[in-house]
């Protein structure tokens, strides 16, 4: 069609403006050679174009060589193949006198050939066979604040039901509470997982279908029973149904972006969503039930649940001087007995636990962003012991959860002089008796108005006299002896140590 314009265009230019073809040629930048094929063409002739390329005589015997080449380069990583200039110059040196645009042209349509690249095996999978998981990053509103979380996507091969589940990393400790979490929900376990080659999962790729899988990551399989299956790399078909999940949900849960409070209601709305999804989707292969109701006959066939696994990651740091271990820019205090000395830290999903000696010296619920500090004040209550004053201005107890009662006795206790020693003696005796305890002791002496550590550890220890005392009567078993009517003098003799004697 622009042929045909552009000679209409010379013909006008010629025969009605009466140009020359000099000056038509310099007017639309061609050559006279050109111009003239134009205007010696008959326009109701159509235009006539090289279908073929004509024949190859200098490449046409290399043909057979440079076939073998590209079949065997074909197999190689993308980064090792031959650029066309390459192969046109191995050519050369074996003897090829013919131009580079011949190679090219050649290599093109080599390349251009049907392949086996896109096409796929339709994949079938027996009820309780398998499951595919996989990663996506979502964009949320949580509590007001716009942030990028991850999402942990989870599909039974054989019924296609969903679970998904949000966290604010993806780390292997993120892996193993997602794992309990989707098994829970099903009831149950498949024979296997399909994965790709995820660093928390996979540590080496080796040839094949070969994996060094992760130590911890095999624990967590180990406690289920479940055999891991790793996709080839840059093969997603092997677990489609998954990647396609990944883009389904978006557009069902994170279009347009979610809003919630907290994790914990995003996680109830999802699990909400995404159940309406399967109870209302038509199964693709039985589209005559639900995916949901293939589900449930598909659950009889999964493997039974065992317990959760204890899925934590264990990281050796050292708590500083001041009682405090550093995890991903966040700070938790240990006892302070373990100050400047190395611990283990069990980091879970939603909680911190750190671990000396065998024993457990702290447990904090888990903090995400930066520069947070989470403190228990009874870790520092013996170092109050030899530093009363830290009580006023120390950082752990400025927000110390104390009952009222004890709160109105600390108060004034620390309006006198020597107060905040006295209020340790409290804390002390606390650490014995509990909080309960001493929240009692305090609201009497409250009461008679009369707030004094000495008043406080004294009704404290009446209050401990009298536990001990009911629970020595609740232990107490007193045997009942039923004595006729006519006897119960001297079974009133009996009881208080007396002597009976008959009666006739």
């Amino acid at each position: 069609m622009l042929i045909m314009e552009s000679v209409l265009k010379i013909r006008r230019m010629h025969q009605v403006d009466g140009l020359s073809i000099s000056a038509i040629a310099r007017q639309l930048n061609l050559s006279r050679n050109t111009v003239r094929k134009y205007l010696r063409q008959s326009l109701s002739e159509p235009p006539t174009y090289r279908r073929e390329q004509p024949a190859k005589p200098k490449l046409g015997e290399f043909e057979p060589m440079l076939t073998e080449w590209l079949e065997a380069d074909s197999k190689l990583p993308k980064r090792l193949r031959r650029s066309a200039t390459r192969l046109h110059d191995d050519l050369q040196r074996q003897g090829y006198r013919g131009a580079y645009d011949s190679v090219q042209r050649f290599v093109k349509h080599w390349k251009a050939k049907p392949s086996l690249k896109q096409a796929y095996v339709p994949l079938v999978f027996e009820p309780g066979d398998a499951y595919q998981f996989d990663w996506s990053e979502e964009e949320v509103e949580l509590d007001g604040v716009v942030q990028r979380i991850k999402v942990a996507h989870f599909r039974l091969s054989h019924s296609r039901l969903p679970f998904v589940i949000a966290f604010a990393r993806e780390t292997q400790e993120m892996v193993f509470a997602a794992h309990d979490a989707a098994f829970a929900y099903w009831g149950g376990v498949t024979n296997r997982g399909i994965y790709d080659n995820l660093k928390t999962c996979v540590d080496a790729v080796l040839t094949g279908k070969e994996r060094r899988f992760n130590p911890r990551f095999l624990a967590l399989m180990s406690h289920y029973l479940i055999e891991p299956a790793a996709c080839t790399p840059a093969a997603g078909w092997e677990k489609g149904q998954v990647e396609k999940q990944v883009q389904d949900i978006r557009r069902l849960c994170f279009v347009p972006r979610r809003k919630a409070d907290d994790m914990a209601e995003l996680n109830r709305q999802l699990q909400a969503e995404v159940e309406r999804y399967a109870k209302r989707h038509p199964h693709p292969k039985q589209p005559e039930q639900t995916v949901w109701q293939v589900f449930e006959s598909e659950r009889n066939q999964l493997r039974p649940l065992a317990t959760p696994f204890n899925g934590y990651v264990e990281r050796e740091v050292r708590a500083d001087s001041t009682c405090l271990v550093r995890l991903e820019r966040n700070t938790y205090s240990v006892d302070c007995r373990y100050a400047n000395r190395h611990v283990t830290l069990r980091v879970f999903s939603d909680r911190i636990v750190v671990v000396a000696d065998g024993d457990v010296i702290a447990d904090h619920s888990r903090l995400f962003g930066r520069n947070k500090t989470q403190y228990d004040p009874w870790h520092y209550l013996g170092l109050l012991e030899r530093k009363p004053g830290a009580l006023r201005n120390g950082a752990p107890f400025k927000e110390w959860p104390l009952p009222a009662a004890i709160k109105q006795v600390q108060q004034q206790l620390l309006s006198r002089k020597g107060g905040d020693k006295a209020m340790v003696s409290l804390l002390l005796a606390a650490q014995q008796d509990g909080l309960e305890a001493l929240d009692k002791a305090c609201q009497v002496a409250l009461e008679n108005n009369s707030v004094t550590a000495a008043l406080v550890l004294n009704q404290l220890q009446r209050l401990r006299q009298s536990e001990v005392d009911q629970r020595t009567i609740e232990t107490q078993v007193i045997p009942l002896t039923i004595v006729p009517i006519a006897d119960c003098t001297r079974y009133d003799r009996l009881r208080k140590g007396g002597t009976a004697h008959a009666h006739g």
